[in-house]
C-alpha cells in the first residue's frame, strides 16, 4: 500500500503531537489522552488534531488545558518538525468512541 505525501505528513505530526504532549501538559492522573488522527489542509497551513479522552467526563476540562497549552505545543512542534509551511494545528474531539458504545448498547438492548 502507498502513502501519498500528506498521509505521511499527518502521521508524523501525530506522532510529533502525541510526543509533545506527553511532555508538556499536565494531563490530570488516570485520565488518558489519545491523538487519534491528523487531518492536515493540502496546503499544509492547518491540521485539525482528533484528540480522544478517557474517561468522558473529563473530556471539557482536557481540552480546555489542551487550547490553553496550544501556543506552547505549536512552538515546540514548529522546532520539531523540518518543513514549511509548519501548519497551524487545532484540536478537535474524536467522538468515535462515544457513537460507538452507544450504538453497541442500542444493539444489546434489541437482543
Amino acid at each position: 500500500m502507498t502513502y501519498s505525501r500528506i498521509d505521511r505528513i499527518n502521521e508524523l505530526i501525530k506522532e510529533t503531537l502525541a510526543e509533545i504532549i506527553q511532555e508538556e501538559a499536565e494531563i490530570s492522573p488516570g485520565v488518558f489522552l489519545t491523538v487519534v488522527k491528523v487531518d492536515t489542509s493540502r496546503d499544509l497551513r492547518y491540521a485539525r488534531v482528533f484528540v480522544s479522552v478517557f474517561p468522558e467526563r473529563k473530556f471539557q476540562k482536557t481540552i480546555d488545558l489542551l487550547r490553553k497549552k496550544i501556543y506552547s505545543i505549536q512552538g515546540t512542534l514548529n522546532k520539531k518538525l523540518h518543513m514549511k509551511p509548519l501548519p497551524r494545528i487545532e484540536f478537535v474531539a474524536d467522538k468515535t468512541e462515544v457513537e460507538a458504545d452507544k450504538i453497541e448498547k442500542l444493539l444489546k438492548e434489541i437482543k
